[in-house]
């Protein structure tokens, strides 16, 4: 497994608006176990909208986002040998690390693994200014790249791999930079950049145990980030909404509702779900017991309230929302024993990562022992799909929606077989009837 448990730190993030003078955004991070504070060994954060990540690891517990398009850009300048962490990290088959070299001399870069074996190695003359190199990881979860000179000034930065592909090690030169990277050492407390609005993913790590989130933050607050799976949500242990009690999962750092939806009054098959002012939804085969046991299908249209902001509370209870498209590839990197949150593979469409889908899904009911392990007690069923006034794959496939759509404003939706261990990333393009899980707001 790719996961396991410890005790507690806390990492600050201060957002300051530069050009006005407007008041910061402090963001705080914290770690628990349902209770139990959990010590991180580093905190990955990205602008999944801008692109930009930084990692931050025990003792830099404090970075400014930089607002962007305003007056001040906030530019930084060094005279001292400097190494910038390495962009992305996690990395999928490669990532890109640059350094800044004050006067033209040789420099050395080792590569090890965390048992300090060498695995890769490289030496160059190099000019004043910024350089670039690109490092191609094996099999390894974790690599230490050391960088030193004839002076014997050595730096060492962590990167950690979440790709693991079966091939050799590489390290090259990529050539001259043109500008220092967004992602930097927390030394300069700068990066990524930020603007109101933007998404932000946060990863903590602890002892190779992910917990990730994504918010897109408008004041100062505390975040915990709960590393409890197979427990309800603290403090939550279950809701009553539309007549209805449902229980709740905590899956790291995700509160999920456990069951599907089952909100509204069923109309037949024949007929479509419509704007009126009345929540409407399929029972499979017109069979409303089906509902009360695996929640209804529904149109994106009827879950969203003919709205199509994403994270939308849509059909949700108060406090919930439909869970965005990059909320679910958090979900599909927590359950994954090989593919980490945060990867490229997520961005994928089709099937994709190893075993997600295998370990999201029920102990039962799949057809053709296609059953899965429910690893994480989030038990998804084969419900079924409605489509072109009929209802078909139920006890083989299952689907559940996102609030997210693609450029072509198709809905995105998860999808898991009875015959596949991965889970796919799908858009459609016609009216389909499908479950929905309801994620709890941070």
């Amino acid at each position: 497994m790719k996961r396991s448990l410890t005790n507690f730190i806390t990492f600050v993030l201060t957002i300051s608006t530069f050009a006005y003078g407007q008041d910061t955004i402090e963001l705080s991070f914290t770690a628990a176990n349902n209770g139990q504070y959990i010590q991180m060994d580093s905190i990955y954060i990205k602008n999944l909208t801008q692109g930009d990540a930084v990692t931050m690891y025990a003792g830099d517990t404090t970075l400014v986002l930089i607002i962007t398009g305003l007056n001040d850009p906030y530019k930084k300048t060094t005279n001292n040998f400097t190494i910038f962490q390495n962009t992305p990290n996690p990395f999928g088959n490669q990532t890109s690390i640059e350094i800044y070299i004050p006067s033209k001399e040789q420099v050395t870069f080792e590569v090890s693994n965390i048992l300090g074996a060498r695995v890769a190695m490289l030496q160059s003359d190099l000019n004043r200014g910024f350089h670039k190199f690109i490092f191609c990881g094996g099999m390894e979860k974790f690599y230490l790249v050391t960088f030193y000179n004839n002076n014997g000034l050595r730096k060492t930065l962590k990167m950690i791999n979440s790709g693991r592909f079966d091939q050799n090690c590489r390290l090259t030169y990529s050539g001259p930079a043109e500008h220092l990277q967004n992602q930097k050492t927390a030394n300069f407390f700068t990066g990524p950049d930020f603007t109101p609005g933007d998404e932000l993913l946060v990863v903590g790590y602890s002892d190779s145990v992910e917990s990730g989130f994504t918010d897109s933050p408008e004041s100062s607050r505390l975040y915990t980030l709960q590393f409890a799976r197979n427990i309800a949500c603290p403090g939550l242990d279950s809701l009553f909404y539309a007549g209805q009690w449902y229980h709740t999962i905590e899956v790291l750092g995700q509160c999920w509702m456990k069951e599907n939806l089952n909100v509204g009054i069923m109309i037949n098959g024949t007929q479509t779900q419509t704007k009126n002012g009345i929540i409407e939804k399929y029972c499979y085969a017109n069979n409303e017991n089906l509902c009360m046991l695996e929640g209804g299908l529904y149109l994106w249209d009827e879950i969203m309230q003919y709205a199509n902001n994403e994270g939308a509370q849509g059909i949700c209870p108060p406090g919930w929302h439909i869970p965005t498209d990059h909320e679910f590839m958090v979900l599909e990197g927590t359950a994954d024993s090989y593919i980490a949150i945060g990867s490229p593979v997520w961005n994928s469409i089709g099937f994709r990562g190893l075993d997600a889908g295998k370990n999201l899904k029920s102990t039962s009911g799949w057809q053709g022992n296609g059953n899965g392990t429910d690893l994480y007690a989030f038990a998804v069923l084969p419900t079924g799909y409605w489509y072109a006034n009929s209802f078909s794959e139920r006890t083989v496939d299952a689907g559940l929606w996102t609030s997210s759509q693609n450029i072509s404003l198709q809905p995105y939706y998860r999808g898991m077989s009875t015959s596949v261990n991965k889970i796919a990333r799908n858009a459609y393009d016609q009216p389909l009837g499908t479950s929905v899980r309801c994620l709890k707001d941070l």
